[in-house]
């Protein structure tokens, strides 16, 4: 079996919110593996322990740009909070995403070889990157970027430089606009239930269903009548069903007025959303959280092993 270690503990804290037992309990039944132990408070404890998603450590900051039908969104990454309000690394993030909008490169290599000076560096904006580096002595990179050239009109909302949206639209711009400042606010996974990707629809059912069997032992425990198979199965598809219209765009109730969804305020304002993209900086990204404690203590242990 893993072992659990402290730092393991606390990681699993500060996603879920969940108490400090509950996540040692968590992470020894599944035998060290984080996800599955996320996925286990969130049977016994409910959303609270659902929150891994605003608990980004990565930093760095998220730009757009869009000249027309053209836009782009990108993701630049760096090492420390402070590093992302200087003015030189928001000019290259900035920069870069313009590049995007400008010369359409196909990837990040292709996006570093463009042309581009400043700060005295260049002539590539590979070699201002590099140049940066050496220059605030803090390692930064271009994580992903998505261009949009199409039929569809472009509106883009930045919540401050961690969470940037970008929708395609036809209609009115201030309703596009409002999307997107609803988008980055209640991160929708989909414009619709039926675009909820199938794996996070087995999961969330596979949560309900964990969530119920403990219902089940609970009720048996206190010498309940147990419920029947079919109450259980429409319990099970009424917390999918209700999932579903938690994490679609359409069905979310508008975040400037909740006495309408979205699709609601959208028809009212004669606007249509063909899609949207979401970025939030970090996401995905584990960031290396250094325990003093365990540092000093292991070089103890050098030093009286060398005496």
């Amino acid at each position: 079996m893993a072992a659990i270690t402290a730092s393991m503990v606390a990681e699993l804290r500060a996603k879920t919110d969940a108490p400090m037992m509950e996540c040692k309990k968590a992470l020894t039944e599944a035998e060290g593996n984080m996800d599955k132990a996320e996925e286990l408070l969130r049977v016994k404890l409910g959303n609270k322990a659902g929150k891994a998603a605003s608990r980004i450590t990565a930093e760095g900051v998220v730009t757009a740009s869009i000249s027309g039908a053209t836009g782009a969104l990108l993701e630049t990454n760096c090492e420390t909070d402070f590093v992302t309000k200087n003015d030189s690394f928001l000019a290259l993030a900035q920069a870069a995403a313009d590049l995007i909008v400008k010369s359409n490169p196909a990837d990040i290599a292709a996006l570093g070889a463009l042309p581009y000076s400043q700060d005295g560096f260049g002539p590539t904006l590979e070699d201002v990157r590099k140049g940066l580096i050496g220059k605030i002595g803090e390692n930064m990179s271009f994580r992903r970027f998505k261009r949009f050239d199409g039929a569809n009109k472009l509106a883009a909302y930045l919540h401050g430089t961690r969470i940037g949206v970008v929708v395609e639209f036809d209609g009115d711009e201030v309703a596009a606009k409002d999307v997107a400042m609803h988008v980055a606010a209640m991160k929708p996974v989909a414009l619709t239930s039926a675009d909820v990707p199938a794996d996070l629809i087995e999961k969330e059912r596979s949560v309900a269903a964990a969530k119920a069997e403990e219902d089940r032992k609970a009720a048996e425990a206190a010498g309940k009548p147990a419920q029947s198979a079919e109450i259980v199965a429409k319990r099970i598809d009424g917390g999918v069903q209700k999932y579903l219209k938690e994490v679609s765009l359409f069905n979310q109730p508008f975040v400037k007025n909740d006495k309408q969804t979205v699709e609601q305020m959208l028809k009212a304002a004669g606007t249509s959303v063909k899609a949207f993209t979401l970025y939030v900086v970090g996401e995905g990204i584990e960031k290396k959280v250094d325990d003093f404690a365990a540092e000093v203590a292991a070089q103890v242990a050098a030093a009286k092993a060398t005496a």
